[in-house]
């Protein structure tokens, strides 16, 4: 088994409603998503993609298409009253908007991003682990032995 590790970044804001420190502002991040996936590679001699678990572009596809480009340069709410109202006065100001049904931490982030991303994983690949920096110091990390 080899595991491949691919890299993404994007620009999101998020505010945690009800939250009793600073986050609770409405604020953004520069998120930095490393995504790795586990599986054999190709054995069959006539194949394109002898030797390899999955093709890095395809994987590339994948997390952009279920991740980054939902998100990028968004504001994620968690849907909620305070929501609604935030909502309304954005109108003609802003236009990517994400409604969630969570608090759109760093680990909740990382339950909506797995489940995603395995969805759409070719046959025989596997999503290994996630791992979410919302900030040069800070990650949170999701495992799938974890969460079986």
């Amino acid at each position: 088994m080899i595991r491949l590790t691919k890299e993404f970044t994007f620009e999101a804001a998020h505010v945690l409603w009800g939250y009793d420190g600073l986050c609770r502002e409405l604020h953004g991040h520069s998120y930095r998503l490393y995504v790795t996936v586990v599986g054999e590679p190709v054995a069959d001699d006539s194949s394109p993609k002898l030797g390899m678990v999955m093709d890095f572009g395809e994987l590339k596809a994948i997390v952009s298409r279920e991740v980054v480009s939902r998100l990028d340069h968004s504001l994620i709410l968690r849907r909620s009253s305070e929501a609604e109202r935030l909502l309304g006065s954005l109108e003609g100001i802003a236009e990517r908007i994400v409604v969630v049904d969570y608090q759109p931490t760093c680990e909740n982030m990382l339950y909506d991003f797995a489940h995603r991303i395995d969805a759409a994983l070719p046959q025989g690949v596997r999503l290994h682990s996630l791992r979410l920096h919302e900030t040069a110091t800070s990650y949170a990390e999701w495992f799938a032995a974890d969460n079986e």
